[in-house]
């Protein structure tokens, strides 16, 4: 694979130039690499830059994390409904596939998991049908390297199979899936079973050898064996390890019962070793625990005994809460019986469950240096589980079957623990702390099942341990502490009264000014999780219930201005400037409360001023997003109150928003052109001229060319044809959107918007606007329906038409489609909209189909032609059982969205469309005056059968199905009306 030397270089800069300080550098760097990743040959540059001794590391492994991201989005992907215009050119892909295995067999480490992550990214679409070589290349690698003793070099191999088979943990089971797991344990599971047992030869062959960094190695290699056995075990229990369990278990039995010299046990790496093997174990107790039981016993003997030994293993704490997994499975299967004991069970809680439940200096340590990642595992209960929670964890397993001795030894500790800090107040506060994560773990919580452990009087628990925490005077002291009853209120805000949750607020408030990081973020997580709690409520007479929020403006308006103005404060400490957990707490204040006066100007400028700040680097997505949710929230609440506000926010907004766009901050654009669309939707007619500049730009075809932009820039022209529809007849308006909406449809991936845009067009534009266009639309459509008959292309279609039918009238519609083609709407009525009309979904939709279906029944001469009778019947039968289907779906819970916003998280920075809730704007009803459909659809069949008596009957009874005819009569029955 040759790439030319001077694109390497050129690669190389633009790779260094994105880490400048400089951000019109950084800028210009991303820019071009942005364009050039749509020429030919570009990933091929990246993984020959990746692979290129002579480069600096920082710029090849900057090439490996981009390679690896271009062929997560851009490896040509096998779904039919897969967007094409962007993948891999063929050629590319298949140059690729020859050489990357080799190049990651030679990289350096961090290189070479970059490198390893490309590759499953590419085979999780090739691999094993248009990938054959794949694995036969690694098994044969492998046998070089283990003959040739080569340890690093077969870590390598296993490093890719890792990544390779890890498809198999978390996939669905499907039988293509089966099927692919089949070929791979036939070409993998002796050869993975022969390295294996050989390099535990080696290890055992080696184990007095006190140099770690000759053994690490060895270590390795086994770990990454024992990861690959779980994911060959994921789905089912192959008859290959079936049939060798005894050669694989004998092997895992001695990693966790054999001591290696102190140096060896220190490097971390006989620790990894034995995680993943506790991994193995509770994958085949919770899956295989009938082939497994024999070996039960001894296991549990040997992690038990691992729990105790003493070790200076950095890698212990994960091993641990590894080994505590295992445990608590076991005492939650039918052999909980091994803890059963008196004895057993106390030797757990004193020798497991409490020194791993009180705090270590390591979580002290986190607490101060690495806030973000002790919130991120405490709080929010991060994938990675913390010895904590394990601990807590395996009390709860031991509780579903022993609960009251468990609840007694549990009380009696939470006791001893609460009369040594009340021996000692300033030294022993970490006995409090272990004392309420205690509670918290084994108490009951609402939507919990079980019924929970009691461990305390809560009510008691509440008013004397947690309560004078939060009223202390010195309430800047023991910061872990504070953090911890925070992390209580939290968790059971759900069972505190409303009255006492707001007399508790101002003391809470306080705490948002801490100077801990972590205290302050966890006071902003708790106020913002209180503002959300939903009160469930049975709707009466039918079967839905419905969650409302406890907590209104009218609740929390006193509070929010000291709150406001707290938050403000904790945004300036070190460290917290771009602190998610506070800017998500002001989204939440902001969107509920009802602020007006002087603390609007405020806040907006405040949060103008961030914004600008963040504007220099953006880094942090999900601070990113509350910021702009949090300057929706403002606008929408405050401008709707209180029209006069939105010259103020346009003159604060308007410059940092053309900021956004003339720098090309990309990653900010969606969020920019939904806030313009608020501004434009909070506007009165006639538009000012910056608007209008606004939709000049955004009638440019080049606007559209960033598909991550495009349900925005939907949003904002939703808007600007909402005020100014009339201005379409002007510059050629409406031919360019018909451009960007060609564009829009042929493409699966942005289809959705080029629909939603249409609807909006119909909505708001009159028929002597439309008329000259409208059969070019359905060209348009009609044209990519012969290849697009997906069920979601379909029922956006029948949405449409069915806006032009209530909007512009039956015979438009039916006009309209037949100049295209002759009698070409009867063809897409029998073909789509019938067989579809009962597949549509969402309430609007719902009543807009079968209002237009309605119509067309009734009103249109084409389907009330003689000769149309069969399809009138089947179009009629397919509202029925549209209405029956969503009968049934109704008795479910309904929510109201209002935490809708907590939703939008972002794993990354990859730019892509984050919708802003609170700048959204509820969707218009075009039908207002149809309250019913169901009776506008009975009275409007009777009314039409008593000018044609007896026709419709005899119709009914020929196409309309047995039980959506009954359906009908009961419509009938319950309207009072009659189809005579």
């Amino acid at each position: 694979m040759e790439v030319p030397p001077e694109m390497l270089d050129t690669l190389a800069g633009w790779f260094a130039q994105t880490l400048s300080p400089d951000a019109a550098a950084r800028r210009a760097a991303e820019q071009s690499l942005s364009s050039a990743a749509s020429s030919p040959g570009f990933a091929l540059a990246l993984l020959g830059l990746a692979s290129s001794p002579r480069h600096d590391l920082q710029a090849r492994l900057a090439a490996s994390v981009y390679f690896k991201n271009e062929l997560r989005r851009r490896w040509p992907k096998p779904s039919p409904d897969a967007d094409d215009a962007d993948n891999l050119p063929a050629n590319d892909c298949a140059i690729i596939k020859t050489h990357i295995l080799q190049l990651l067999l030679t990289a350096p480490p961090l290189i070479q998991s970059q490198l390893s992550e490309a590759l499953a990214a590419a085979a999780a679409s090739d691999f094993p049908a248009k990938w054959e070589s794949l694995l036969p290349s690694i098994v044969s690698s492998l046998g070089t390297a283990l003959s040739a003793g080569d340890v690093p070099a077969a870590n390598s191999l296993l490093a890719a199979a890792v990544s390779l088979f890890s498809r198999f943990r978390n996939a669905f089971d499907t039988n293509t899936l089966r099927i692919d797991l089949k070929y791979c344990l036939e070409g993998f599971a002796a050869p993975l079973l022969e390295v294996f047992l050989s390099t535990s030869r080696r290890l055992q062959a080696s184990a007095a050898s006190a140099n770690p960094l000759e053994l690490r190695p060895v270590f390795e290699c086994l770990r990454l064996c024992s990861e690959i056995f779980y994911s060959l075990n994921s789905i089912d229990l192959p008859e290959f390890f079936e049939d060798h369990m005894r050669e694989w278990m004998t092997e895992f039995r001695a990693f966790l019962t054999t001591s290696y010299p102190p140096p060896v046990e220190a490097d971390g790496a006989p620790d990894a070793l034995r995680a993943a093997v506790c991994d193995n174990l509770q994958l085949y107790m919770e899956k295989y625990e009938e082939e497994f039981r024999g070996y039960l016993k001894e296991f549990v003997e040997a992690v038990w005994g691992l729990l105790m030994a003493p070790t200076v293993s950095p890698s212990r704490g994960q091993l641990a809460v590894t080994a505590i997994r295992f445990l608590t499975t076991v005492a939650e299967s039918v052999h909980h019986a091994l803890f059963g004991s008196p004895d057993a069970m106390k030797q757990i809680c004193d020798s497991v469950v409490v020194p791993n439940l009180r705090l270590r200096d390591e979580d002290e340590e986190s607490f101060e240096v690495n806030w973000v990642e002790y919130v991120r595992r405490d709080a929010e209960g991060s994938d990675t589980d913390t010895l904590r929670r394990a601990a807590c964890r395996l009390l709860r397993g031991l509780a579903a079957n022993y609960r009251e001795q468990v609840a007694a030894l549990v009380s009696a500790q939470v006791q001893q623990m609460l009369a040594a800090y009340a021996a000692d107040r300033a030294n022993n506060w970490k006995e409090k702390d272990a004392a309420i994560y205690l509670v918290i773990a084994l108490m009951q919580k609402p939507g919990a099942t079980g019924g929970g452990t009691p461990v305390v009087d809560m009510e008691s628990f509440f008013t004397s341990v947690i309560v004078p925490e939060l009223q202390a005077a010195d309430w800047q002291s023991e910061p872990m502490l504070k953090a911890t009853v925070l992390r209580f209120l939290k968790e059971f805000k759900d069972q505190i009264p409303k009255a006492t949750a707001l007399a508790l607020l101002p003391s809470v408030t306080r705490f948002l000014t801490h100077e801990s990081n972590v205290v302050h973020s966890y006071a902003a997580i708790f106020i913002e999780n209180l503002l959300i709690t939903k009160d469930v409520v049975q709707v009466p007479g039918v079967n839905v219930v419905t969650r409302t929020s406890r907590y209104v403006a009218a609740d929390i308006s006193s509070f929010a201005q000291q709150i406001i103005q707290s938050l403000s404060t904790a945004l300036n400490y070190p460290d917290s400037y771009e602190n998610p957990y506070l800017m998500k707490c002001l989204m939440r204040v902001l969107g509920i409360a009802t602020i007006a006066g002087q603390i609007v100007h405020e806040i907006t400028a405040r949060l103008v001023g961030i914004l600008m700040e963040v504007c220099n680097n953006p880094k942090n997505p999900d601070f990113n997003h509350y910021l702009f949710e949090s300057l929706a929230a403002v606008i929408g609440k405050a401008g709707e109150q209180d029209p006069a506000l939105v010259p103020l926010f346009e003159a604060s907004l308007f410059p940092v928003l053309q900021r956004i766009l003339v720098e090309d901050i990309s990653e900010f654009w969606p969020y920019a052109f939904q806030i313009f669309a608020q501004l434009v939707n909070l506007s009165q007619p006639p538009l000012s001229q910056n608007y209008m500049q606004l939709f000049g730009v955004l009638l440019s075809n080049a606007t559209w060319d960033r598909p991550p932009c495009v349900p925005a820039l939907v949003r904002l022209l939703r808007a600007f044809l909402r005020k100014i529809p009339n201005e379409l007849n002007q510059e050629g308006r409406l031919p360019n959107i018909l451009v960007i909406f060609r564009s829009l449809v042929s493409r699966t991936s942005t289809e959705d918007s080029a629909f939603y845009m249409l609807n909006t067009l119909v909505q708001n534009v009159g028929f002597d606007t439309m008329s000259p266009h409208i059969g070019e639309i359905w060209s348009i459509l009609f044209t990519r329906l012969q290849t697009r008959q997906a069920v979601k292309f379909v029922n956006s279609l029948v949405v449409v038409m069915s806006l032009v039918s209530v909007k512009y009238g039956p015979g438009v519609l039916v006009s309209s489609v037949d100049t295209v083609q002759p009698n070409l709407f009867t063809t897409i009525l029998q073909r789509f909209w019938i067989p579809n009309l009962k597949l549509i979904k969402g309430s609007l939709e719902i009543k807009l189909t079968t209002v237009a279906s309605t119509k067309l029944l009734c009103e249109s001469a084409v389907l009330l032609d003689a000769a149309a009778a069969q399809t009138w019947g089947k179009l009629l039968d397919s509202i029925v059982a549209l209405f029956s289907r969503t009968d049934q779906d109704g008795a479910q819970e309904q929510n109201d969205g209002a935490d809708a916003a907590d939703s939008q998280r972002t794993s990354g920075y990859s730019v892509s469309f984050v919708r802003l809730q609170y700048a959204g704007k509820s969707e218009d009803d075009l039908l207002k005056e149809v309250n019913d459909p169901k009776q506008f659809l009975v009275t409007s069949l009777a009314s039409l059968s008593a000018q044609s008596p007896g026709r419709f009957g005899p119709v009914i009874e020929q196409h309309v199905d047995p039980a959506n005819k009954g359906a009908l009569l009961q419509l009938c029955a319950a309207y009072n009306a009659s189809i005579v």
